[in-house]
């Protein structure tokens, strides 16, 4: 990497190659080749910048900034045609979440360590951040981890009470 801090004659060069008009790389390419250094175009870019050379112009080939007029019509074309354009942006409204932990039951709201075996293992909070987890506690349901109102609602309409059996196979591995 080059240093950032130009020799005088480097600097003169690179004013004199901007006097002929030459491009910031062929300026870069001709420094490097009389001085035997490594300045990359930008780098002779920057240093014209910082020695008030390079000033705002472009080329005369490079695109010019559209006009408010053109800003304004391409605005009107695409308001035209924005019925056509196939895209359908949905509108949402804006609806309440639904609380889902109404049921017939008085929760003790137990931590975990506090549930004993048999006690309900619904959980309620955690919602918010920071937010306490705690457990309904009332007796269970026999073959299952919640009480009977958490049991049918966590169950819902339709579902099957057990699992699905189904065949698995083992394989022994390693013999202990």
């Amino acid at each position: 990497m080059q240093s950032i801090n130009w020799t005088p004659e480097h600097s003169n060069a690179l004013q004199e190659h901007l006097a002929k008009g030459m491009s910031y790389s062929e300026i870069a390419e001709a420094i490097n080749a009389k001085f035997n250094t490594a300045y990359s175009r930008n780098a002779t870019i920057s240093r014209a910048r910082r020695m008030g050379l390079a000033g705002a112009e472009r080329p005369g080939d490079w695109p010019k900034q559209p006009t408010k007029a053109q800003q304004s019509s391409s605005r009107k074309m695409r308001e035209r045609y924005a019925s056509l354009s196939g895209w359908i942006v949905p509108v949402f409204e804006r609806e309440e979440p639904v609380k889902l932990r109404c049921v017939e039951t008085n929760p003790r709201h137990l931590s975990l360590p506090e549930l004993e075996p048999g006690d309900c293992r619904y959980p309620y909070g955690g919602d918010d951040e920071g937010e306490a987890i705690t457990f309904c506690g009332q007796p269970c349901r026999e073959e299952s981890s919640y009480c009977a109102p958490h049991f049918h609602l966590t169950r819902g309409p339709g579902r099957s009470l057990k699992r699905a059996a189904g065949t698995v196979v083992l394989r022994l591995v390693e013999a202990a």
